[in-house]
């Protein structure tokens, strides 16, 4: 299991659930859902995390990028793009 996703499951559980949106954690994937659709997808590629959302893969870098600051974007772009 991937650490970084799991602090990043931990710091997202709380700001996510109580709109609705469920996490799953397996091995090096976090999903996040709402409902049974995937809205978003994170994986754990060694150095770097990949983010795919709406068609799109964004690719950030674990040092510069931690998963509280990554949180903080996740949360934002679902508040902002989803209906």
């Amino acid at each position: 299991m991937s650490d970084y996703l799991a602090q990043l499951k931990d710091i997202l559980n709380p700001r996510l659930t109580s709109k609705g949106y469920k996490m799953f954690l397996m091995g090096s994937t976090l999903k996040i859902l709402k409902g049974t659709q995937a809205i978003m997808n994170i994986y754990d590629r060694g150095e770097m995390v990949e983010l795919t959302f709406k068609g799109q893969k964004y690719t950030y870098d674990k040092w510069y990028t931690k998963p509280e600051h990554l949180a903080n974007i996740i949360v934002r772009v679902i508040e902002h793009q989803q209906p």
